[in-house]
């Protein structure tokens, strides 16, 4: 009997699988490389292995047919292996344990046995040594060990998938975070087990794993488990693929880490940044300007979608009156939605909010309650029965249905100790609901657009004040006197820019004679205003002496320079429709602009003059011939200066404007006011325009 030459052979491979065939060879029996030794029943060696070529040192031409005990036994051991060989052939009884060999070399090994009698089909008995290196053998069992302890007494989750991604094993910390027994892990798949921790992430992780050998770490996922339904939780999940020694792929290791506490730390960071910069946004956005329906909006902006989804900015109506207004327990509140902002469905809320327009709220409405109180509503997780509380009526609530609101909260806006309104915020789309953090976060923006909305209030009464005042004391004049055609205008500055002293005048006088004024007060404000209705008055009443336009301002000049730190520039003429003129005398203000048929508008050479109120300073007067289809346009500087023209470019354009076929004077002050202001203009107008008559 010889040694089988497929001993050392190649390998067979083939489906995994008891029905399957021969599958592929593990990689453990070549680490241990096994050596098989056959005697007979005198010791003999009749079978010699090449692994035991490789142990011993022996080749098999050398070992075979020798008694085992002189290969590979030393001297003083002979004795005992006899006995134990005997042993196994007479009672075959198979026996196993670590023995010392010596080799060819000389050197000595313990190597690891297991012996055992065969019988082969004629009834002839051998004997079966199979043995390995003990170093190799206790190497293995040290790793296996501690692989085993590992797996088992590791806090992270730990686990084995096949190739076809089903559970093979499963370590006590996986199945403690899954909260599903071991044995419910094995031969199923993640998406059997864990069908709420994104099962098509990880499924695709791990098929790619499988696919590259490239592993996956740290891969963060978020979600919830039987051992914890009702939470989420993260977990940081890493894909390694397993090989045998071979480079066979076994399949996958999985190993899972809750990180639920850092990422709720890093959730609560994050959302403290993005209060942080919110905030910041906020102070940099709500206040640009002094107009109170911007203000509100820039805050609805800020707000959405950030914090919520639809925001309204509601103000107590009286409060934007200008009045101090408190309510009852009993009393409704009048609000008025100023803004109203969404991310989503914006008709479905500004239908149940109206911008601009008053809605009454009943006693027990949550934003009447909220500007009563001084005090936040929330309602995490809205009913129906809230939304009837929420809208100023069932209609309204009905929309709000539709739109899918979900939580509620509202938050007061005060200002220096009284209560002007609420922040109005709700949730379609964001599917969280309102909490702390979103509380704290719309009390701060109420709190700092609060201010913002109070000062824009108080300065559009104070604007709308002095704009009363100087439109009270602008003249209501006829179209025609005094041989003159006559239009005007008077158009007020932007609304975030406060009134000036801006004023015109037409004034009869004696013997078919009119005096045309035009001025304008630096500064702005009810100020202003004043000191602009002193100036025509005074003016009026010195018109009426019929002095000369130059002798006119001088005494206006001296007026002016009793009034308060005021200065004013005017144009003072008087028209004689007996000679066919005008005699003009000007006050540092800008020059008229004369039309004749036939010849191109021109802007008078007139000497400028100081401003009023400079004191001591002479005027003179110009004679200007004015005859019958003449146009004299007076006007103040807020028709022609801007920021981003040059004065003399402004005045080419009022010419030019002027150099076309003659309109109707009323169509001529529209036309140059909707050409040359500006709407946003911080500065007010006044126009006059004088046509002479036949």
């Amino acid at each position: 009997m010889s040694a089988p030459e497929a001993a050392g052979g190649g390998s067979l491979t083939g489906p995994a699988g008891v029905d399957g065939g021969p599958t592929s060879p593990s990689g453990l029996l070549d680490v241990l490389n096994v050596a098989s030794v056959v005697l007979d029943t005198d010791g003999r060696i009749v079978l010699w292995s090449p692994q035991a070529e490789e142990l011993f040192g022996y080749p098999a031409r050398e070992a075979l047919g020798r008694y085992a005990a002189h290969v590979m036994v030393h001297e003083r051991h002979v004795d005992l292996v006899v006995k134990l060989f005997a042993d196994v052939m007479e009672t075959g009884q198979s026996w196993a344990g670590a023995f010392p060999v010596r080799r060819k070399d000389g050197t000595t090994i313990l190597v690891e046995f297991r012996n055992m009698r065969l019988v082969d089909d004629e009834g002839d008995v051998y004997a079966l040594g199979l043995a390995a290196d003990q170093s190799t053998v206790r190497r293995l069992e040290r790793d296996v060990a501690l692989s085993t302890r590992m797996v088992t007494q590791s806090p992270i989750g730990l686990a084995v998938l096949d190739t076809e991604l089903r559970f093979v094993t499963v370590n006590p910390a996986l199945a403690r975070i899954s909260g599903a027994p071991v044995e419910q892990h094995l031969g199923r798949t993640a998406r059997e087990v864990l069908p709420l921790l994104d099962p098509d992430g990880l499924e695709e992780a791990a098929r790619r794993v499988l696919r590259t050998g490239v592993p996956i770490v740290d891969r963060s996922t978020v979600g919830r488990t039987p051992a914890d339904p009702g939470v989420d939780h993260a977990w940081s999940v890493s894909l390694y693929r397993l090989e045998d020694s071979r480079g066979t792929v076994l399949g996958a290791a999985f190993s899972v880490v809750d990180v639920t506490e850092q990422y709720r730390a890093g959730v609560e960071a994050e959302t403290a940044r993005r209060r942080l910069a919110l905030i910041a946004d906020a102070s940099a956005r709500i206040g640009t300007t002094l107009n109170l329906e911007r203000t509100a909006c820039e805050l609805a902006e800020v707000a959405v979608p950030e914090l919520a989804d639809i925001a309204a900015v509601d103000l107590l109506d009286a409060v934007v009156a200008g009045r101090h207004s408190s309510l009852g327990p009993a009393e409704p509140a009048l609000i008025r939605a100023l803004a109203v902002r969404t991310s989503d469905a914006p008709d479905v809320p500004c239908e149940a909010d109206p911008p601009g327009r008053v809605a009454r709220y009943a006693p027990d409405r949550l934003v009447t309650q909220c500007v009563r109180t001084g005090q936040p509503v929330m309602v995490a997780q809205v009913k129906d029965e809230d939304l009837e509380r929420i809208a100023p009526s069932p209609e309204a609530a009905g929309l709000l249905a539709r739109a899918g609101v979900h939580s509620y909260l509202a938050v007061p806006l005060i200002a220096r100790g009284e209560v002007l309104g609420a922040l109005d915020l709700k949730r379609t789309r964001n599917p969280l609901p309102f909490g702390q953090d979103d509380l704290l976060l719309a009390r701060e923006l109420a709190a700092r657009a609060a201010v913002q909305i109070d000062n824009a209030r108080w300065y559009q009464n104070a604007r709308t004040t002095a704009l009363t005042l100087q439109r009270s004391l602008l003249p209501s004049h006829p179209p025609v006197t005094g041989g003159l055609e006559v239009a005007s205008r008077y158009q007020p500055a932007g609304a975030t820019t406060e009134v000036g002293g801006d004023w015109f005048d037409v004034i009869p006088l004696e013997g078919g004679k009119t005096a045309l004024v035009v001025g304008d007060v630096m500064g702005s404000g009810i100020d202003a205003a004043a000191a602009m209705g002193r100036l025509r008055t005074a003016t009026t009443t010195l018109a009426s002496l019929d002095l000369e336009p130059s002798v006119l301002l001088e005494h206006l000049d001296r007026i002016t320079s009793g009034l308060d730190h005021s200065i004013a520039t005017c144009v003072y003429a008087v028209h004689d429709p007996g000679l066919g003129r005008c005699r003009i005398a000007n006050a540092g203000h800008l020059p008229p602009a004369r039309v004749r048929p036939g010849h191109a508008p021109e802007l008078l050479d007139l000497p400028t003059g100081a401003p009023l109120g400079v004191g001591g300073v002479e005027f003179s007067t110009t004679d200007v011939d004015f005859a019958p289809g003449d146009q004299l346009v007076f006007y103040t500087d807020g028709l022609v200066e801007t920021r981003r023209h040059s004065l003399d470019e402004r005045l080419d354009a009022l010419l030019a404007l002027l150099d076309g076929p003659q309109r109707p004077l009323e169509e001529l002050c529209d036309h140059l006011l909707s050409a040359l202001h500006h709407p946003d203009n911080h500065d007010d107008v006044a126009l006059l325009v004088a046509r002479a008559l036949e």
